[in-house]
């Protein structure tokens, strides 16, 4: 029973390559650092990058949840589009200075100011839908 299960579930994502190809050739940047803020956000191009840091840890449902609907929100396009965005996540438990601010707040999203400092966005209900996401997102970038 459960090996033509396994089968049926083999058979399904083989009949979606499109889909898995869509998803392998748009990703998000996600960088992960583990201690400062990487020269990534520093982009080579002539637009400015904006950049958001994603403090989590691992285990955490609500985090792993966000970082799901994050990443289908830099996969949408249109005026709200975030594929701009450079996004860090930063695991709490490898820094005892986050772990003491974060270590109840998690999952904390913040934005990377021009000056370099984080400005702390308002926390996302994790029933929010991924286009709600990406419109909040995007709106707080604006400001």
């Amino acid at each position: 029973m459960a090996i033509a299960a396994a089968a049926t579930a083999t058979m399904a994502l083989a009949a979606r390559p499109a889909l898995n190809l869509l998803l392998t050739t748009r990703r998000a940047r996600w960088v992960f650092t583990p201690f400062a803020v990487s020269s990534s956000f520093s982009s080579s191009s002539s637009k400015p990058s904006r950049a958001l840091i994603l403090y989590s840890k691992p285990g955490c449902c609500l985090c792993d949840g966000l970082k799901e609907k994050l990443q289908a929100a830099f996969l949408l396009s249109g005026p709200d589009s975030l594929h701009d965005v450079d996004l860090q996540v930063r695991d709490i438990t490898s820094n005892p200075e986050w772990e003491r601010a974060y270590q109840f707040e998690i999952p904390v999203l913040a934005r990377v100011l021009s000056d370099g400092t984080e400005e702390t966005l308002p926390r996302l209900s994790p029933r929010l839908g991924v286009e709600l996401v990406q419109k909040k997102i995007s709106a707080a970038l604006k400001h």
